[in-house]
């Protein structure tokens, strides 16, 4: 992974490795912590909890600090994974205190209806977004957990914007990716379960009542299109059902049980106790039971589980279920979770390309001919994500549950407070 850094002012991330014969040039999203060199800022620091940074990773790390730190004044995407709060989370990572030029920028660019978009979700359209990754909600995670003078402004404005546009139905309240999207992503990354989280973890930041009455109304209409059979709890991939080839119901972080979970303790650490008379702690279990159960990190079947990244695969499942190990009072439990995060990590070490050059991950895509996908670096869709919870698990099974936790805006409360870097 680090042997793909470019220089072109600033560092630069190729999103794949590129075969000889092409030479890739700076993308539009190279600073992102999606697909760009803020995702590199997670992965350095734990490194840097693991051993002592090498010269070349201190300059990297000093690379990007100066780089977004540079350009945030000017930006005018607010977003988690594509913008400005994903800045902020790589400049607290690398040098805290310095992200507060991301946030002030984003406060700027706050409208009573949230953060105007420039991912072009909507053709032609610039409305605000209410997800983790593109909208609202990884905004307000993003500010409650790097805190400040900015936090509680940039929180009210997101969660107040997000009461606005939801939608009610007969379980609760609903939000899809933007105001006038029809159809619904309803777990973690761009739907009902992320936007409640928020909601729950402000609330619980601010002591708004009425953000954490909303995130239960929220959680009530996550469990009504769901299903609790088998001990579990899964909701589909989409809603209606996708007219892409996916499957109905998947385990990851974006679109499963995996990421679904951590509403479920988002609500336990805004004190709620129950959601439609079935506890937190017990709905959390069940999203982690579904995982386990379900034959993940094999690949059962063309299309069942292909990506082994952070988003959509076996590294963000593996981080969850570190995060709920070492939130479990329960020795029995913990341990069954972290042989399930072992699992994973053993499939990780299994799949990689190891040469002189390094290791990477290759994934599948069954509806492509040849199916093996280019080798991807960045945090959600290649060897950083990676890297890093490979990283975190080896940390965990050398010094046990008490290893402290390189903490994020989308997961912090997951995991208990002693052991969070953040000091959130």
């Amino acid at each position: 992974m680090l042997d793909q850094v470019r220089e072109d002012d600033g560092p630069w991330l190729p999103e794949t490795v590129s075969p000889d014969d092409l030479a890739p040039v700076p993308a539009k999203d190279r600073d992102t912590l999606y697909a760009g060199v803020g995702g590199l800022a997670p992965v350095l620091a734990e490194i840097a909890r693991y051993r002592e940074p090498s010269p070349r990773e201190r300059e990297l790390a000093a690379g990007i600090v100066s780089r977004l730190s540079s350009r945030a004044p000017a930006g005018t995407e607010a977003s988690l994974y594509d913008g400005l709060a994903g800045d902020a989370m790589a400049l607290r990572l690398l040098e805290p205190g310095t992200e507060s030029v991301a946030l002030a920028r984003v406060a700027d660019l706050a409208t009573p209806e949230g953060w105007r978009s420039t991912i072009g979700f909507e053709p032609d359209a610039d409305a605000p977004l209410n997800d983790i990754v593109m909208g609202a909600a990884g905004v307000v995670l993003t500010a409650v957990w790097a805190g400040g003078g900015f936090a509680e402004p940039i929180a009210v404005t997101g969660c107040e914007a997000l009461l606005r546009v939801a939608d009610r139905t007969e379980a609760g309240l609903d939000w899809g990716i933007a105001a006038g999207t029809e159809w619904r992503a309803p777990n973690y990354s761009h739907g009902t379960a992320g936007v409640a989280s928020a909601l729950a973890v402000a609330g619980a930041a601010f002591h708004r009542e009425d953000f954490v009455e909303a995130a239960v109304r929220g959680a009530r209409h996550v469990l009504s299109v769901g299903s609790l059979a088998n001990d579990g709890f899964v909701v589909p991939h989409t809603i209606p059902p996708s007219t892409r080839e996916v499957e109905p119901v998947t385990y990851t972080w974006c679109h499963g049980p995996a990421g679904t979970s951590h509403l479920f303790a988002a609500l336990a650490h805004a004190g709620v106790a129950e959601v439609s008379g079935i506890g937190v702690g017990e709905l959390r279990r069940r999203c982690l039971t579904s995982i386990v159960t379900s034959g993940v990190p094999d690949r059962l079947r063309p299309g069942f589980w292909d990506n082994d990244g952070r988003c959509c695969g076996t590294a963000g499942v593996g981080d969850v279920l570190l995060d709920a190990a070492q939130d479990c009072e329960e020795p029995a439990e913990a341990s069954a979770l972290v042989s399930a995060a072992r699992r994973m990590g053993d499939a990780l070490v299994e799949r990689a390309v190891q040469d002189a050059s390094g290791a990477r991950w290759r994934f599948l895509e069954h509806r492509k001919d040849p199916p093996l996908l280019p080798p991807g670096t960045g945090w959600m869709q290649g060897a950083a994500g990676i890297a890093a919870f490979l990283l975190r698990l080896g940390r965990f099974l050398e010094t046990g549950p008490d290893a402290p936790v390189v903490d994020r805006p989308d997961q912090w409360w997951a995991v208990p407070a002693r052991l969070r870097l953040s000091g959130r």
